[in-house]
């Protein structure tokens, strides 16, 4: 099966227009340095706070930073060589050369943390991060940093992490309620018995 899923990536990659071999655009390599150690998510995250959007920022914010690590974790479980192009003038356009394991994408865990986050909070928030968080992911394949299979490993990891996240507010929040609730009643049927 591990074979089968590396012949595939090998042909996605090597076949695909989509994925040139010369240098990428600026912006892409842009996404992709900024996007390193989650960094990119922090200005962001600032910028949805200051357009009232706080909830937003603080959900997808802390669904990046839990995210992260979880990559990681995958990561040392899940020891995958990355796509072997050291001599592309893509794969150049990078100063970062990592060696770590390539499954799954640390970049698009955390992107898609924080993307999920801001969905499920706010849809009028995602309208403008789905395009960032999209484009973070496609830098990795485009910088033949990582395999396809990888990035949709990460998008689906960090996806999962912040439904995870919603689900525990979610419950949290369903707690709250339910003892505020008992709060209320309580009294009315203490004074009847």
């Amino acid at each position: 099966m591990n074979d089968e899923l590396e012949e595939l990536d090998e042909e996605s990659m090597q076949d695909s227009e989509a994925l040139p071999t010369e240098r990428p655009n600026p912006i892409i390599i842009a996404a992709s340095l900024t996007a390193r150690g989650g960094l990119l998510w922090l200005p962001v995250a600032g910028l949805l706070a200051l357009a009232g959007k706080r909830k937003a920022a603080k959900r997808a914010l802390t669904a990046a930073v839990v995210a992260m690590p979880i990559g990681h974790l995958v990561s040392l479980v899940v020891h995958r060589r990355r796509p072997n192009a050291a001599n592309m003038p893509a794969r150049r356009a990078l100063p970062e050369h990592p060696d770590s394991s390539s499954f799954p994408s640390k970049h698009a865990v955390t992107a898609a943390a924080f993307g999920t986050a801001t969905a499920l909070e706010d849809r009028g928030a995602a309208i403008f991060v789905t395009p960032l968080v999209l484009l973070v992911a496609y830098s990795r394949l485009r910088t033949r940093v990582h395999w396809p299979t990888d990035v949709l490993g990460g998008l689906l990891i960090g996806a999962l992490v912040a439904l995870a996240q919603a689900g525990i507010g979610r419950s949290a929040k369903a707690r709250a309620t339910a003892c505020r609730l008992a709060a209320i009643v309580r009294p009315v049927f203490s004074d009847h018995s």
